[in-house]
């Protein structure tokens, strides 16, 4: 792929036919992944418009309404497998999706959490907050407060890494939301280096350490 211009370091301005070839290159990296564009009614319809397996080589574009969160997109791929980690970014959330997470970290199908959420998240809802720290604590992970407005997970296993966006929280409501689920250790990587480096509003985790992947056989 050709590399992309900048301006401040060439030495001649890149003349129309060069930008048409880095035009052209980057349509190639944007459609690389088959696109899969539905609709769904409901979260249990979700699991019949993406069925088993899911396909790594495509992009889910999924517009929804009713009682369709961002967590049921994670929900769907927990359910396909096991994940070693997964992050969480949210707005805000409500107690029955806490206890989820922790159904989810305490029988193993996520190894390890860490969580992420706006700057209004401990004062307007602390049993919430409490309870989510909680959790992350028992399991390795931490909760970070900032001022933040991103819905966004991120997961890996040994079969695929993965990011799912989302307009919605995961809070469940009647809204139409759209989300895209993607595949792709370099989706992966990107989420999890910028949230790795967010510092928390708050000092409950000062003692956190980065979860890492583990080095593959032969890597060393």
């Amino acid at each position: 792929m050709l590399e992309p211009f900048i301006f401040e370091k060439c030495d001649v301005f890149p003349t129309p036919q060069e930008l048409k070839k880095q035009a052209i290159a980057t349509r190639a990296a944007k459609t690389k992944s088959r696109t899969e564009l539905r609709r769904a009614k409901s979260e249990a319809h979700l699991l019949e418009i993406m069925p088993a397996p899911l396909d790594t080589a495509a992009a889910y574009h999924v517009i929804s309404g009713g009682d369709v969160d961002s967590m049921s997109f994670l929900a769907r791929v927990v359910k396909e497998t096991p994940l070693d980690y997964a992050l969480m970014s949210t707005w805000c959330m409500a107690l029955p999706d806490v206890e989820q997470l922790a159904k989810w970290l305490e029988s193993g199908r996520i190894g390890r959490m860490d969580a992420y959420a706006g700057e209004i998240f401990p004062n307007q809802y602390p049993d919430v907050h409490r309870r989510l720290c909680d959790v992350m604590r028992a399991h390795g992970g931490r909760v970070a407060i900032f001022r933040n407005h991103a819905k966004v997970y991120a997961g890996t296993c040994p079969a695929f890494d993965f990011a799912i966006s989302s307009s919605a929280n995961v809070n469940t409501n009647p809204r139409t939301e759209n989300t895209v689920l993607t595949f792709g250790a370099d989706l992966f990587d990107f989420y999890k280096g910028f949230f790795d480096g967010i510092n928390s509003f708050t000092r409950d985790f000062d003692d956190w350490t980065r979860w890492t992947k583990p080095t593959k056989r032969g890597d060393a």
